[in-house]
């Protein structure tokens, strides 16, 4: 089947075209495919869920809000900067700890903040060196290359250097389906924690209008997380995943797309605004026949 075809429209014209390949996977097998489910791409940010599981097992007591904002690409917005320093004072790190670069001068402003400060926290419990955590040499990065090819059922996946520093990972959307339908089921030891986290307070993960936030208010028990470049991948309760990949990169046409292949009318429509408030035109997606 054709990939989602998802429509910039500007009054009656077209603007431009986004192609979204997206795949469903129920217990490792794809059931519905549109576009290439053998597509391969990084995972970016959409990770960060998994990459949280470490946290969650070397810890006992962890509250929602330092599970969320571990597993966040997060907006800066003050309540996820709160939750980013008490996650930082678990581990007794500071800001100057953390690997991200800074954003307007400050490294708690980068949007991998939450998920840098769970791995100090990590690197703290297990008795690693801080310095150098994000390196792929480091232990921490090799046990969470680990984690995240044992759930999503790939065998030494290719790596790459993530746009915080730490190591990203390329994966079919086969496999990244997979990895979120297993997360979503608890099959994973922590998951059920990170995902209850995320759940609890979806839009502590990315924020209003963010299109993994959205799918996390309008579908209850559905776990979701966006990555760069176009990535996003979703769980359900049953063990059901869907993983979506714009091919040219845009963010944008995802949240169209998932509204058409998880079928929320919610979302497969979004408006586009001028500086001025008004709806000019609209983002649309169109399911192949």
């Amino acid at each position: 089947m054709d990939p989602i075809s998802v429509t910039v429209e500007r009054g009656s014209t077209v603007e431009s075209i986004h192609r979204v390949h997206a795949v469903r996977v129920d217990s490792g097998s794809v059931t519905e495919a549109w576009g290439d489910p053998e597509l391969v791409t990084f995972l970016r940010s959409a990770a960060k869920p998994l990459q949280a599981l470490c946290l969650a097992r070397v810890y006992e007591t962890l509250t929602n809000e330092e599970l969320a904002i571990a597993s966040a690409s997060h907006g800066a917005a003050p309540e996820q900067l709160e939750a980013v320093k008490v996650l930082l004072a678990r581990s007794w790190s500071s800001e100057d700890d953390l690997e991200c670069g800074p954003v307007d001068g400050s490294r708690l402003r980068h949007n991998c903040s939450g998920k840098h400060a769970g791995m100090l926290a990590v690197c703290a419990a297990r008795g690693w060196p801080r310095v150098g955590y994000r390196l792929a040499d480091h232990p921490l990065q090799e046990e969470i290359g680990k984690v995240v090819a044992a759930a999503a059922g790939a065998l030494d996946p290719p790596t790459a250097v993530d746009g915080c520093g730490v190591v990203t990972f390329a994966l079919s959307l086969a496999n990244m389906g997979q990895a979120f339908g297993r997360l979503a089921a608890g099959e994973l030891d922590g998951a059920d924690r990170v995902v209850a986290a995320m759940i609890a307070l979806p839009e502590l993960v990315e924020g209003p209008g963010r299109t993994a936030t959205e799918v996390m208010k309008e579908l209850p028990g559905a776990v979701a997380k966006g990555g760069a470049e176009g990535v996003l991948c979703v769980g359900f309760p049953d063990g059901v995943g869907f993983a979506l990949k714009c091919e040219d990169g845009a963010s944008r046409a995802l949240g169209p797309a998932a509204g058409a292949v998880l079928n929320v009318p919610a979302l497969a429509e979004v408006p586009v605004e001028n500086s001025r408030g008004e709806v000019v035109g609209r983002v649309l997606a169109r399911p192949p026949g």
